[in-house]
C-alpha cells in the first residue's frame, strides 16, 4: 500500500477479532516508531508493548475513553520525557507512523487517551518512571469490520486550506 493511500483509507477501529498478530509485525509497527524523525534527534520516547491479556484488560479497565483495548491483540503504551520541549509532537508523530505501518497490515489501531491522563493509574502498572509521562495508548489488532476504506466525512479541501494568506482558497 502506498504511503498516501494508508493515508487516505485508515479509519479508527475498536472492534479486534480474537486472532494475535505475528510477532514479525509487531516488530515492524514498533520499529516504524523508533524510525520516525523527532525534533533534534531527541527521540524522547519509550513504547512499551503489552501482549498479555490480563494487562490488556486491566488498561482497557483504566482508560474511559478506550475499554476496546482488552480485546486488542496488543497495546503500545507510548510514554514521552516530561522535560522534553517536543515530547508531545515527536510521540505524536511515532504513534501515527506505528498506525500507519498496521494499517499497510490490515491491522487497526485508535489512539486512546492523551498527555498525561494516565499516570496515577497505567503507569504504575507499568513500572514507568516519574520521568516519564503517558501520551497515549494504541491498542491494535485485526478489525471485525470489514471497513469502508477511503469513505471519511471531512471537509473539502478549500474549506481547510488557503494559499498564501488565511481566507485565499487553495483548491
Amino acid at each position: 500500500m502506498e504511503v498516501f493511500e494508508a493515508i487516505r483509507t485508515i479509519l479508527a477501529v475498536r472492534k479486534f477479532q480474537d486472532k494475535p498478530v505475528p510477532d514479525e509485525l509487531i516488530h515492524r509497527i514498533v520499529e516504524a516508531a523508533r524510525l520516525t524523525a523527532s525534533s533534534r534527534n531527541g527521540q524522547p520516547w519509550q513504547f512499551i508493548v503489552v501482549q498479555q491479556r490480563e494487562t490488556l484488560k486491566k488498561i482497557g479497565e483504566l482508560a474511559p475513553s478506550g475499554p476496546y483495548t482488552a480485546e486488542a491483540a496488543f497495546a503500545v503504551v507510548v510514554a514521552y520525557e516530561k522535560e522534553s520541549q517536543f515530547g508531545v509532537s515527536d510521540g505524536s508523530l511515532a504513534i501515527h507512523s506505528m498506525m500507519l505501518t498496521a494499517w499497510e497490515e490490515g491491522i487497526g489501531s485508535n489512539w486512546v487517551g492523551f498527555a498525561g491522563r494516565y499516570g496515577e493509574t497505567i503507569a504504575p502498572l507499568l513500572g514507568l518512571p516519574d520521568t516519564y509521562d503517558i501520551l497515549a495508548v494504541v491498542p491494535f489488532g485485526y478489525p471485525v469490520l470489514e471497513l469502508g476504506k477511503g469513505k471519511k466525512r471531512r471537509k473539502s479541501l478549500a474549506e481547510v486550506a488557503h494559499r498564501e494568506r488565511f481566507g485565499q482558497p487553495f483548491a
